[in-house]
């Protein structure tokens, strides 16, 4: 699937992991860039590459354009990667830290090149204390290093206490996150062009909430990087 994806990145691979048992784990992954969907980042089928320069949008995107001006992902949420990403969201093996943010840094150079401020998707207190990380902030953390932009950990909080999105509708996971966000510090978001970290992207319903937050609190743009992406129906974690 989407072989033209799979060799774009290749290059980064073979330069970011080292000769270990990673290189065969990353090798079965499905990265994800050009062509896509200029808004969502959906990708699209090798055959359009030549189509890119006219930012075609999905069938989604079209019927209702998101809150956000552009979101990425580094590669497809699917059987391959679903055992790395939970192993480090519900595990707490950051080892992978630095090739997730050099394959997030690929997936998101165009958003990166003129961002002013990273701000990861929050967890609410309670969640937090539970889980004792924030896999967004981590993921924020070292792309944040590898890029010099700013990350801000604290701009946006999540005020509500949500019930997990898995197994929700798209509406209903719209309907779970609204109004669960706020920004705390507007000072850091005021007239800043924000580029928001998440882990994963499902139907993007938490990236739409959390950038209406920002936009109230003077966001001049969002853009959204997440690790990976569900392309095709699995469980979502």
């Amino acid at each position: 699937m989407r072989s033209a994806a799979r060799n774009a990145a290749r290059w980064a691979v073979d330069t970011i992991l080292p000769p270990t048992d990673d290189s065969a784990l990353f090798d079965q992954l499905t990265f994800l860039d050009d062509p896509c969907c200029a808004s969502c980042g959906y990708p699209f089928e090798s055959e359009l590459r030549g189509l890119a320069a006219f930012d075609l949008t999905c069938g989604a995107c079209t019927a209702r354009r998101p809150a956000y001006a552009t979101a990425r992902a580094a590669f497809q949420y699917d059987e391959a990667s679903r055992p790395m990403i939970l192993s480090f969201k519900h595990g707490g093996h950051t080892d992978r830290l630095s090739s997730f943010a050099a394959q997030m840094h690929r997936a998101g150079r165009n958003a990166l090149e003129h961002a002013d401020v990273l701000v990861p998707v929050p967890l609410h207190r309670t969640r937090l204390i539970k889980r004792r990380f924030n896999q967004s902030a981590l993921l924020a953390r070292s792309l944040s290093k590898r890029t010099d932009v700013p990350m801000s950990s604290r701009a946006l909080i999540r005020t509500k206490r949500t019930p997990s999105q898995g197994g929700l509708s798209g509406a209903g996971r719209r309907r779970n996150v609204s109004g669960a966000f706020t920004v705390e510090r507007s000072e850091e978001i005021d007239g800043a062009r924000v580029v928001l970290i998440d882990d994963v992207m499902t139907t993007g319903a938490t990236l739409e909430a959390c950038t209406r937050a920002l936009k109230r609190a003077g966001a001049l743009r969002v853009d959204c990087i997440c690790l990976a992406r569900v392309v095709k129906p699995v469980t979502p974690p």
